[in-house]
Formats: structure tokens, sequence, C-alpha cells
């Protein structure tokens, strides 16, 4: 009995639900300030946006080289592997970097260790 009075009285909402949707007007339209103020809020949004993923970039570039660092000091050889977005970011800093490197020469990297036979 109990289970039918519970189905009985979310038909009840769900029936008041949908005929108080109907009845629900269309949203006026937009004046010309609110549009301009639309188009503020989007410009200011999307700076915010690029704002936030240059910080995230940098971040991960940050950790990457901590990481790497903390790798040659162990005696590790690393090899980072870049994606697409951090290709063409190193891609737009290699020339700046490549005149400080110049006279540099290439680090040895370990030889791996041999598997131990079994």
């Amino acid at each position: 009995m109990t289970t039918l009075r519970a189905l009985a009285g979310a038909a009840m909402v769900l029936a008041a639900f949908g005929v108080a949707m109907a009845k629900l007007p269309a949203p006026p339209p937009l004046s010309d300030a609110q549009k301009v103020a639309a188009e503020e809020k989007k410009a200011k949004d999307a700076a915010a946006a690029e704002v936030a993923k240059q910080q995230q970039a940098r971040a991960e570039d940050r950790v990457a080289a901590r990481y790497i660092a903390e790798q040659k000091a162990k005696g590790n050889a690393v090899t980072p592997q870049m994606g697409p977005a951090s290709a063409a970011a190193s891609a737009a800093a290699a020339p700046a970097a490549a005149p400080a490197k110049a006279g540099a020469t290439p680090a040895k990297a370990p030889e791996p260790a041999a598997p131990a036979k079994k």
C-alpha cells in the first residue's frame, strides 16, 4: 500500500512540474546595453582563460625541468616527450636559446646496464 502511495505521489509531482514548465514564457530579447555587456564579459572571460592557460604551461615546464634536473643528478638519462602544444612552444623558444648553447657540447648518456641473466 505504501509503494502505491509513493508512486501516486511521484506521478503527481511529475505532472505538476510538467504543467509548470509548459506555462513559463520565453525569455525577453536582450537590449543593446545587455548585448554589449555580454560581449565584454565574453572577452574578459576569454582573456582570463588565456592567462590561466599560460600559467598552467609555465607551471608544467617548471615541474618538468625540476624532474629532469633531479633525474640528471641521480645519473638517469631522461628524454622528455613533448606534446603538440609543447613542441610548438619549444620551437618558438628554440631560436632565442640557440645562441646561448652554441658552444656547449652534448653530454654523454650513461650506458644502460646489462640485463640480469636468469
